[in-house]
């Protein structure tokens, strides 16, 4: 892999290889990559939490029905922390555009906004996020750990998370139960 790699607004498809890991079974956005590191959010890992759960642990009261919508396992770095991955219909101050029509946020303000149905129309609550140091999630594809495809809006918000790694596989063509295990090279 080459150093102008750069995986911003795609998706991280583990691999056969990763099952059984933290990272198995999982599609990841990568929201920045750049020298430093980078830094996704897992899209298809539902926590124990909804979003109305979330919402009352956090003292914000919800007037809309959000008992059905899961928060999802972003990663394992910083488990405590909250993200908001939304569309550019609502912009708050502290939302970091992404490009590609998403952006991110960690402001309450965000889940408040959605708490009155009046936030973005389409978002993604995780908690944690996933974070590779300078050069190492270059290293992983090199180790055959990871696919990359480009991000698409319908799989983040609208496809069912359990659909998520088969819908961003057939963006490439591959049917992930036909994959193997095992790398390709020496």
């Amino acid at each position: 892999m080459t150093a102008e790699l750069n995986l911003k607004n795609q998706f991280l498809l583990a691999m056969p290889g990763l099952t059984g890991s933290y990272f198995g079974d999982t599609v990841t956005y990568i929201c920045e990559h750049n020298a430093q590191g980078a830094l996704g959010l897992m899209i298809n890992r539902p926590s124990d939490v909804s979003l109305k759960e979330l919402l009352a642990q956090l003292g914000i009261d919800a007037e809309v029905a959000l008992a059905q919508v899961p928060v999802m396992v972003g990663g394992p770095v910083s488990p405590e922390r909250g993200f908001v991955l939304h569309s550019l219909d609502s912009r708050f101050e502290a939302s970091l555009d992404l490009g590609d029509g998403l952006m991110l946020s960690s402001a309450r303000e965000v889940l408040e906004a959605i708490a009155v149905d009046d936030g973005p129309a389409e978002y993604l609550v995780t908690l944690g996020y996933a974070g590779w140091d300078s050069g190492q999630l270059e290293r992983e594809f090199q180790e055959n750990a990871w696919l990359n495809c480009p991000a698409e809006h319908r799989i983040i918000f609208h496809t069912p998370f359990q659909e998520r790694v088969a819908s961003a596989a057939e963006v490439l063509g591959i049917d992930f139960r036909l994959m193997s295990g095992q790398a390709g090279h020496d």
